[in-house]
């Protein structure tokens, strides 16, 4: 006999008080329900049960083993639902939120192919900046930049977020060469309203990490904003590769200082861990660590 099989057998036993309710609960005869327990007693070398013609009772060992037995029965539940759940086809809406650069340039591109590859999945993206409350605002996911504070979420990681300085070449005829990270000093600075790059840019050179005080006359919370005011010739961009890249292509702004590197900032995707992990959930991590991991 199935050794699993004859602990639910003996666990409904237990559960309902005779062996008589549960044949009837388990559609099998109460002869087959005592053959299972006298099974397990027997491989067992203990009696689990004290019955007579009227009634059953646990025995002190039956009891300790009617204990450990429903743990176990309760975690081959568990580990059922979760086979289930990984065949399941992932669907229903998914709220996501995701930093608005990276959202228009590097994530909303790849989303046709996450919605061609699960299409009963449907999803409500919100581009924002600001630092979202996953839990209180309903959200299954969102992607962060930067260091993560112990926000209790649990985070995976993504590829470091690539940063770019660059200017037109308008502008770079009309004013000072930019050789070194001091000399942006002296420059337009476009600032991004941005903790942390707002009013100092960070570079690492051969003699080690310069940190650039940097100052213009406009800031804004819009990378794509200043990215047209930068293109005109009104100043030194500060800005993520994604943004920046199809100018530099078409020439139309420069990189500048290539002998320095600005330091990545860390990216992850993050949900909560009272969430449960649905097809939908899992489908759309799995497919973020692919695309950007």
């Amino acid at each position: 006999m199935d050794r699993l099989t004859s602990m639910s057998v003996f666990a409904k036993s237990v559960d309902l008080g005779s062996f008589s309710a549960a044949a009837e609960a388990l559609s099998m005869s109460p002869q087959l329900v005592a053959k299972h327990v006298n099974q397990l007693e027997q491989q067992l070398g203990l009696r689990l049960l004290n019955r007579t013609t009227r009634r059953q009772s646990l025995t002190d060992a039956g009891r300790i083993y009617y204990e450990r037995v429903r743990i176990i029965l309760a975690e081959v539940e568990a580990a059922d639902s979760l086979a289930a759940e990984a065949r399941a086809v992932p669907r229903g809406r998914l709220k996501i939120n995701v930093p608005v650069t990276f959202g228009i340039h590097a994530f909303a591109p790849k989303l046709p192919d996450y919605l061609a590859r699960y299409p009963e999945v449907s999803v409500e993206m919100t581009l924002s900046n600001r630092f979202v409350d996953v839990v209180e605002e309903g959200y299954d996911a969102i992607f962060r930049v930067g260091e993560l504070s112990d926000s209790g979420l649990i985070a995976r990681s993504l590829a470091p977020y690539e940063l770019v300085v660059c200017a037109a070449p308008a502008y770079l005829a009309t004013h000072p060469p930019i050789n070194t990270p001091m000399d942006l000093q002296h420059h337009e600075c476009l600032a991004f309203s941005h903790p942390v790059l707002r009013s100092h840019w960070t570079f690492e050179g051969s003699d080690g990490k310069v940190v650039v005080p940097v100052a213009g006359r406009l800031m804004m919370d819009s990378g794509e904003a200043l990215l047209s005011i930068a293109v005109a010739g009104m100043g030194v961009l500060l800005q993520p590769m994604e943004l920046v890249r199809a100018e530099l292509v078409s020439g139309r702004l420069v990189a500048l200082l290539p002998e320095y590197k600005i330091p990545t900032r860390p990216m992850h995707i993050l949900y909560s861990p009272d969430r449960r992990i649905t097809p939908k959930l899992r489908s759309f991590i799995d497919f973020a660590v692919e695309q950007f991991g």
